[in-house]
């Protein structure tokens, strides 16, 4: 598979899907004017990777979301995102989500709780800190 690298933009993330690394990161602001248009290739990129299931033995992926602003279309498909690699990790993939949110943020801060009910296969982890600060 191909990686996937797409600039963020004023209405969209940053988008690194690097699958020999075995790592997916969103990072940025997410308001696209459709957001299924945005989010289907990423959905689709992460289906075949978790697919098929015989293929997860010693198999992992690795989630970085650090969005500061997003919109109503965006968390729905955020949810299929997240959809696809809970399915993923319930046949044994080892997923981790790392959802990154501002400290003065509560809102971002309790999505990201509600996230880690709404996904029990996936291992999640809540930083109150940028994912770029994570990364130095």
């Amino acid at each position: 598979m191909n990686n996937i690298s797409i600039p963020a933009t004023s209405c969209t993330p940053e988008v690194e899907f690097d699958f020999d690394g075995r790592t997916l990161s969103l990072a940025g602001e997410s308001y696209p004017e459709n957001a299924a248009a945005f989010y289907r290739p990423l959905i689709t990129a992460l289906e075949s990777f978790v697919a098929p299931p015989s293929q997860h033995a010693d198999s992992s992926l690795t989630l970085h979301v650090a969005l500061s602003y997003f919109n109503s279309s965006s968390t729905k498909m955020l949810f299929s995102l997240l959809s696809t690699l809970n399915n993923g990790a319930a046949a044994g993939l080892a997923a981790t989500l790392h959802w990154y949110y501002d400290p003065e943020d509560d809102i971002s801060e309790e999505f990201g709780q509600e996230l880690s009910l709404d996904f029990p296969a996936i291992a999640f982890h809540l930083h109150s800190e940028s994912y770029h600060d994570e990364l130095r």
